[in-house]
């Protein structure tokens, strides 16, 4: 009788594949080798993993490039906000497109006066894209956890904006 066999398919230990076996997930679903063993990661993966963030870029770079071009506060050129066309209130995206021009033509006045939620978010966003292009470089993922707390203090947030913009004293959020 030879050594017991305890693998799930009846193989020694040792060759069962699993989180540090030969035939590990990490390394087949992305070619990466295990953390902490050195391996060099392969420029093509390096690449794969920024295509993403890169791409993202490119795109927010285009619509902002296009809204930068057709200039929002002449009639015509975008639909009407269908909140403000239906009930003449104004939503936490309405001035968002003139925010987005006057930011891309560098008055940082006029987009704040525009939609200060969304000029704010333009802010946030360029940092987060940096925080996911070096987590990216490093083979890390992007992980952005918010308890509930957050997303509740966000979404209260969005609805204080929304509702003194459209009051008489919040005259100057609205766009």
């Amino acid at each position: 009788m030879g050594p017991e066999r305890t693998g799930p398919s009846g193989e020694d230990p040792s060759q069962a594949p699993g989180p540090q076996g030969h035939g590990s997930v990490l390394k087949r679903r992305t070619g990466w080798g295990e953390p902490g063993t050195g391996q060099a990661q392969p420029r093509a993966g390096r690449l794969r993993r920024l295509a993403t963030p890169l791409g993202i870029l490119a795109t927010v770079s285009a619509a902002f490039a296009y809204v930068g071009t057709v200039d929002p506060n002449e009639p015509g050129h975008y639909p009407v906000c269908p909140l403000l066309k239906i009930t003449g209130a104004f939503c936490p995206g309405c001035g968002g497109l003139r925010s987005a021009h006057a930011f891309i033509h560098g008055d940082l006045g006029a987009a704040f006066s525009a939609n200060a939620i969304a000029t704010t978010g333009y802010f946030l966003f360029a940092a987060v894209w940096v925080i996911w292009l070096v987590r990216a470089w490093r083979g890390q993922p992007l992980r952005i956890a918010l308890a509930p707390a957050w997303w509740w203090s966000i979404g209260a947030l969005l609805l204080v904006f929304t509702v003194v913009r459209n009051l008489p004293f919040g005259s100057a959020l609205a766009p």
